[in-house]
C-alpha cells in the first residue's frame, strides 16, 4: 500500500548544478540535502522544505519537462508568487482549477513547476 511521495525527481543538463542551487535555495527557500557519497558522483543536487523533497539528476541528453511537472502546495501564495518574481522567476497565474489559487514558473533549465493553495471553497461552487 502506497503512504506518501518521498521525492521528486527533475532532470538537468549536465554542469547546472550551479543555477540549481541559486535557485533552489534563493528563490524557491529550500535547503540543500547532502546526496550519498555513491549518488554525488553522479552530479545533481537535493532540496527540501519540511516534508517536500525535490531531487534534481543530471541527465546527458537533458530536454526540459514542459508538461510533466511537481505540483507544489504552498500557504501564502500571492507572497510567495512576489517573492519569485522579486528574484527573477517567471509567474504564470492559472484560475482553472476550482478550489485554488495556483501558477505556473520554471526553473533556471525550464522544468515546469506548479504552485498551488487550496481556497477552502468547494471545487464547482
Amino acid at each position: 500500500m502506497l503512504v506518501a511521495v518521498d521525492h521528486v525527481q527533475l532532470a538537468a543538463p549536465p554542469g547546472s548544478e550551479p543555477k540549481l542551487r541559486a535557485y533552489y535555495t534563493d528563490v524557491l527557500g529550500m535547503t540543500e540535502i547532502p546526496k550519498p557519497p555513491v549518488l554525488a558522483a553522479r552530479g545533481g543536487c537535493w532540496f527540501r522544505a519540511g516534508a517536500v523533497e525535490l531531487h534534481v539528476g543530471v541527465e546527458a541528453d537533458f530536454r526540459p519537462a514542459r508538461k510533466a511537472h511537481p505540483g507544489l502546495r504552498v500557504r501564502g501564495i500571492s507572497a510567495y508568487a512576489e517573492r519569485l518574481a522579486a528574484r527573477g522567476a517567471d509567474v504564470l497565474w492559472d484560475d482553472t482549477l476550482p478550489g485554488h489559487r495556483r501558477f505556473y514558473s520554471e526553473d533556471p533549465v525550464g522544468n515546469r513547476l506548479e504552485f498551488l493553495e487550496p481556497t477552502g471553497e468547494s471545487p464547482g461552487a
